[in-house]
C-alpha cells in the first residue's frame, strides 16, 4: 500500500501514533495548530477513505486509530521524497543530508555505525 500524507494528515496521523486511538476533540487537544472540530473530523474521515485510519463506536462517538504503521508511513514518505526531488537515488539524499545539515558529533557516529552494519566493515577503524 502507497501512503501519500498530506501536512495536516501527517500530523493528525502523528497524534494516533502518540498517543493512541483517540476521540476527535483529543486529536485536535494534541494538535500544535488550532483546529476547528469539523476540520479534524474530516481530515479523520479523509484518512480514513483512504485506509489509513479506522474507527470503533465509543459512545455517542467515534474512537479514531491508525490503520497502518508509523514505519511503513516513514518509508514510503521517504522513497516518494528520493523518487522526486533526488531522481530515485538514495546517494543523493543521503549526500544532500550529510552536507546540508547540521548533523551532531553522535549523529555521524551513529551514520558511520549503521554503515558499517550495512557493509559488515568495523566502523571503529
Amino acid at each position: 500500500m502507497k501512503i501519500l500524507l498530506t501536512d495536516r494528515e501527517a500530523d493528525v496521523m502523528h497524534v494516533l501514533w502518540t498517543h493512541g486511538p483517540s476521540l476527535v476533540a483529543e486529536v485536535r487537544e494534541h494538535l500544535a495548530d488550532d483546529l476547528a472540530y469539523n476540520t479534524v473530523l474530516t481530515v479523520l474521515r479523509t484518512l480514513e477513505a483512504k485506509g489509513y485510519v479506522g474507527h470503533e463506536e465509543a459512545g455517542r462517538g467515534h474512537r479514531y486509530f491508525a490503520s497502518v504503521k508509523q514505519q511503513a508511513a516513514r518509508k514510503n514518505a521517504v522513497q516518494h521524497l528520493t523518487d522526486k526531488l533526488f531522481k530515485g537515488s538514495a546517494e543523493l539524499l543521503f549526500t544532500h543530508m550529510v552536507t546540508e545539515q547540521k548533523l551532531s558529533d553522535e549523529q555521524i557516529r551513529r551514520l558511520q555505525q549503521l554503515l558499517a552494519e550495512r557493509t559488515g566493515k568495523d566502523a571503529s577503524r
